[in-house]
């Protein structure tokens, strides 16, 4: 990996970059109220069964998004898109992932010379595509000239660092136990790639009946990351 490829990894994995995911928790809040995730090790099981259940849904998307735009084939990349956005059964998971999706492709191409991340921007803004996060990634990685590891990667780190900045804001918990975490989910996430790399839209499922009933009920969740 050049020294260049890496600081873009970097900046675009940044869990502060502006594109609002700090704003959302995986339904971690929900998880919580419910006495579900009460500690370092049930905080852990969740994270990583986040993790697992993103590579096996939108990781499969975003590496669809990444193949299209290298060919360059926009309505692959919409296919993919619609893909991501009706598998989510919850509002907020569909508000999240368009939120984040069109504020990276809006950053994206202020930042860098990308046309193709351009042309899917203007079918979201004409309702012709969602403008989901996975499929954004995909896209700016393939601008990059990345390989699609890349924003695998990045996809993944920032499914576990979404959930677990929510942790340090609603739990007894502290940065050195989210770091052993997170180092615990970097260790999954070669075999999550070997898993999903040759699978197809398709393929892409989520059976997490727990967390899908989480993110309903986290509507009328009294427990909020920001409670004041």
């Amino acid at each position: 990996m050049s020294i260049a490829r890496l600081m873009r990894v970097l900046q675009f994995g940044d869990s502060l970059l502006p594109i609002g995911s700090f704003s959302f928790s995986n339904a971690l809040e929900s998880a919580v109220q419910q006495g579900l995730v009460r500690d370092a090790a049930t905080l852990s099981e969740f994270v990583l069964t986040a993790v697992h259940r993103a590579a096996a849904s939108d990781g499969i998307a975003l590496l669809e998004a990444h193949r299209g735009a290298r060919e360059p084939d926009l309505e692959r990349i919409v296919q993919a898109d619609w893909a991501v956005f009706n598998r989510k059964p919850g509002e907020e998971m569909r508000t999240m992932t368009v939120r984040m999706g069109k504020k990276l492709a809006e950053l994206g191409t202020t930042a860098m010379q990308a046309p193709l991340l351009g042309h899917w921007l203007d079918r979201v803004r004409d309702g012709a595509a969602p403008g989901t996060h996975p499929v954004a990634l995909g896209v700016l990685f393939a601008e990059l000239g990345a390989p699609e590891e890349d924003p695998f990667a990045v996809h993944q780190y920032g499914a576990a660092m979404t959930t677990l900045s929510a942790a340090l804001r609603l739990m007894r918990i502290d940065h050195r136990q989210v770091q052993r975490i997170l180092h615990a989910v970097n260790e999954t996430v070669s075999g999550d790639y070997a898993a999903v790399r040759q699978a197809s839209l398709c393929d892409m499922a989520s059976f997490t009946p727990m967390a899908d009933i989480l993110a309903a009920i986290h509507v009328r969740s009294h427990i909020r990351m920001f409670m004041n």
